[in-house]
């Protein structure tokens, strides 16, 4: 090998490095999904390899089925909550980015329900919001507001919001430490400036906090939005996609496993998968455009 040129070597270096996980991704990337795809243009129960290729026909029946994109109305509640969460998120983020007594013990407490297990967290919060013995109303109750108790799983009116609190609830504490990480990036010089040239908080925040972390706002308005669109374990977990609850991957699975049509159900998340790349699309290009 030392006997090679330098150019020699360094193509067979950056082939060795780059065969694995180009492999890796080829094996658990491109392969399922081109899969997937082939799978939706046929009629297959999930069973075994007799796959009818039916071409079109599963996104023809999808697309003259409205029924199928009303579960994108439930999906709302939960980019409406995520967007809830990421403003106030970079509220605490900013609090305890400062000098705050005990803010690394803050940070660790909010941070805590993201560690949990989802499964665990719905069963906490269906535990919390039984109409009964649940310690929301228990609690409501207590303190004289008996009045306001509701069957927060049992309402159709409400239970939406209160699956969407749940999801805002777990993933606060991932998006204020990205929060904190890109606030802590920021040079301590532009605010001392900021402040010498008679600026105030408000001031400094408007315009040296938020455009330095711009990227990192598009970066969580992304997670939101991918995130509201593939909801599935809460809204499954507590109430098994009932009441209203269903969301579009839910959807997906019932028809896979359910009704034993893993074809249409194919096609269905290769619809999402498609929906999530152009809204990212849009996004990137004219939400945030402008940007280098």
């Amino acid at each position: 090998m030392f006997n090679l040129s330098y150019k020699t070597q360094k193509y067979m270096i950056l082939f060795g490095f780059l065969t694995l996980p180009l492999a890796l991704m080829a094996a658990f990337s491109l392969y399922p999904a081109a899969a997937l795809f082939y799978f939706s243009l046929t009629d297959w129960d999930g069973v075994g390899f007799d796959q009818k290729f039916i071409g079109l026909t599963n996104y023809k029946d999808i697309f003259s089925n409205p029924e199928v994109f009303r579960a994108f109305r439930t999906n709302a509640y939960y980019f409406v909550g995520g967007l809830i969460q990421t403003a106030v998120a970079l509220y605490f983020a900013v609090l305890l980015n400062g000098k705050l007594k005990g803010r690394h013990a803050f940070r660790v407490l909010l941070f805590l329900p993201y560690v949990l297990h989802s499964v665990a967290t719905a069963i906490m919060f269906k535990n919390l919001y039984h109409a009964e013995y649940g310690s929301l109303n228990v609690v409501l109750e207590a303190i004289g507001l008996g009045s306001w108790q509701q069957a927060w799983l049992g309402n159709p009116d409400i239970v939406n919001v209160s699956l969407a609190f749940i999801s805002m609830w777990k993933y606060f504490g991932l998006s204020m430490v990205i929060f904190i990480g890109a606030l802590q990036s920021i040079p301590e010089d532009l605010y001392e400036a900021a402040s010498i040239d008679g600026a105030s908080g408000g001031q400094s925040f408007r315009f040296i906090t938020l455009p330095s972390i711009r990227r990192v706002i598009e970066l969580l308005l992304i997670l939101t939005l991918t995130g509201a669109l593939e909801a599935f374990d809460i809204p499954y977990i507590i109430m098994l996609g009932a009441n209203g609850t269903s969301t579009f991957v839910i959807e997906t699975v019932d028809m896979a496993f359910k009704y034993q049509n893993f074809g249409k159900a194919s096609a269905m998340a290769v619809l999402l998968l498609l929906i999530v790349m152009i809204v990212i699309f849009v996004q990137r290009k004219f939400v945030f455009k402008g940007e280098d």
